[in-house]
């Protein structure tokens, strides 16, 4: 019945500055841009920014990656120590520096977006 994810839709609590993060320092190309939504070009599956959003605050016990109803959004990318100098430069701060995760065939980084929600950038490694 279904054949794959057709956009993915994050609320975020400041759109200019989401649209930065977005396009400027992860550098994914923007599509087009309003103050309600934006969608940026990600091939097959469109990401989408939706405006309007409250900025939840998260303990700093808390996991937000382990919260119940929430989600992330991963990329992979061909280099990861590369990509994550890269991003490092640009002001991105991670909350998981490249790891090799042991069992899952992965190099896994991951930073967080302005509103808090988990980016991850993962290297498929060959067994």
């Amino acid at each position: 019945m279904f054949t794959q994810i057709d956009y993915t839709m994050i609320i975020v609590s400041d759109m200019d500055r989401s649209v930065e993060f977005y396009r400027d320092k992860l550098g994914i190309p923007l599509k087009f841009q309003s103050p309600d939504w934006t969608e940026f070009q990600t091939g097959a599956t469109t990401l989408a920014l939706h405006g309007g959003g409250v900025r939840q605050e998260h303990s700093a016990s808390g996991d937000p990656s382990k919260q119940a109803g929430t989600c992330s959004i991963g990329f992979n990318v061909e280099d990861l120590d590369k990509t994550f100098a890269e991003l490092q430069a640009k002001g991105i701060t991670f909350v998981m520096p490249p790891t090799q995760r042991e069992g899952e065939g992965i190099k896994l980084a991951v930073c967080m977006d302005p509103d808090g929600l988990p980016v991850s950038f993962a290297q498929m490694i060959a067994k």
